[in-house]
């Protein structure tokens, strides 16, 4: 078990929290890291592209001069894919990118990347996310002060509203709760803000798998 400080939103120390070492003390493995990713990216990509075969473009069907007897090649219609405005031969068709990989291969790799940030000094525990209003530029004087860097990932419960909606407009800041937090997320910010609570709920998400 990992103690590390708890700061209130002052960056004032008001505590330790003790974390476990299966989930914020495991060993990096880049290969798993990469693997999540991946499958992530691919499950957000639309599959829409479609080309047009010979049978879908708009043309006349007849053949266009007789078989034999011209000197020329033999041909049928001009929606042959040699001709300009012909179709495309074995083109793009709508496709699902999307798999998935097995829950233990989802779990170890978020425990990885949870225990990457731990160990390069950049996940920071607050004990409370309680805002007084919502405002966004409240709640980046708030993530200043906690010294978070260019971008970060807040983490606190699902109710915490004024949090949500002061995040909202912080291009480089992204708030989500303990259920949402994914390996991609933790990843592309360059720090994690955890509440105490949060910090629980990861810990007990990574060990019920």
């Amino acid at each position: 078990m990992a103690k590390i400080p708890v700061y209130n939103l002052r960056r004032e120390s008001v505590g330790e929290l003790e974390l476990s070492d299966e989930v914020f003390g495991r060993d990096v493995n880049e290969a798993l890291l990469y693997e999540v990713v991946k499958a992530q990216l691919a499950s957000k990509r639309s599959g829409t592209h479609k080309t047009k075969n010979r049978a879908e473009v708009s043309g006349s069907t007849k053949k266009i001069y007789r078989q034999k007897g011209t000197g020329s090649a033999r041909h049928g219609d001009r929606n042959a894919p040699n001709f300009v405005g012909g179709g495309q031969v074995h083109g793009p068709v709508p496709r699902d990118y999307s798999y998935r990989p097995n829950r233990k291969q989802r779990i170890g790799a978020l425990a990885s990347a949870l225990s990457m940030k731990l160990k390069e000094g950049r996940l920071t525990v607050v004990d409370t996310f309680d805002l007084a209003e919502i405002k966004t530029k409240a709640l980046a004087g708030v993530l200043s002060t906690l010294k978070v860097g260019k971008s970060s990932l807040i983490v606190d419960a699902k109710g915490n509203d004024k949090l949500q909606l002061s995040a909202r407009n912080l291009d480089a800041h992204q708030y989500l709760p303990p259920e949402g937090v994914n390996v991609y997320d933790l990843l592309r910010h360059e720090h994690v803000v955890l509440t105490k609570s949060a910090a629980q709920a990861l810990e007990a998400r990574c060990k019920s798998a």
